[in-house]
């Protein structure tokens, strides 16, 4: 398909290394097998004009998401740049829940994965079954569905599910991450997908498992979550080099 797109010169620099950032995003989340076809996005706020954000444009593939290709959009859904810029409205009305209400809230991720979507079905919702499943422990919300979120109305109670964690499973939809940029949102997701893998293994196995004691979850998830290097200086420029070798273009 063909899209419209913006140049360097029409935006901040600022706002241009956010592009570029979120592309390469999107880009991480096809390669690692999380993609759903055009549906479901990653949305960054631009980082000199708080009331705005980046969203790719609707009908793109994630692994053909560029810098350029992405939607600039304001709170109400309306976009900015470029002039004929196509958005998924219920994927606005998703992500606009949390950017609204949560000041912190830069970065929001949101998958239909296949294990997500398999313990997005499960009563016990997340297990704690291994130490990355661990780091959510008390850490991670629940929003009951809804049907397609299409309804304005459903933002608030999206925001009050959350609870003011950076994770939530939507219940017979898929998965959610927050975080302050794009390297934290796609930490957690990753951390937060394989849990939801492992999770399907161990049930499918047949066999007894265990669950650890709460006090030793908690433990983990106050190791884990104090780590005192951030994803962005830990593994994204790590990600990023991959990308220009597997994927390159994102930053075109």
């Amino acid at each position: 398909m063909t899209t419209a797109t913006v140049t360097p010169d029409m935006v901040s620099a600022a706002e241009w290394q956010a592009r570029v950032d979120l592309a390469a995003c999107y880009r991480l989340i096809d390669h690692f097998g999380m993609s759903d076809l055009v549906y479901t996005h990653i949305t960054l706020r631009v980082p000199d004009a708080p009331d705005r954000f980046l969203i790719n444009p609707f009908g793109s593939l994630f692994g053909d998401v560029t810098a350029s290709s992405l939607v600039t959009i304001d709170l109400d859904g309306a976009v900015i740049h470029p002039e004929g810029g196509r958005v998924n409205p219920a994927g606005f009305i998703v992500h606009s829940a949390i950017h609204m209400k949560g000041d912190d809230a830069h970065c929001v991720l949101h998958t239909h994965s296949r294990a997500g979507m398999a313990v997005a079905a499960l009563d016990s919702g997340l297990m704690m079954l291994n130490q990355k499943a661990m780091q959510f422990h008390a850490r991670v919300g629940y929003h009951d569905f809804e049907g397609l979120a299409l309804a304005t109305e459903e933002r608030e109670r999206l925001y009050e599910d959350l609870a003011g964690h950076k994770a939530m499973i939507l219940r017979h939809h898929g998965l959610l991450t927050v975080g302050a940029d794009c390297a934290e949102a796609f930490s957690l997701m990753y951390a937060l997908e394989l849990s939801c893998r492992v999770q399907m293994d161990v049930l499918a196995s047949g066999q007894p498992y265990r669950l650890p004691p709460d006090d030793l979850c908690e433990h983990t998830a106050q190791q884990l979550n104090g780590f005192p290097v951030p994803p962005r200086e830990r593994e994204w420029p790590g990600l990023l080099a991959m990308l220009q070798r597997v994927n390159p273009g994102f930053d075109q």
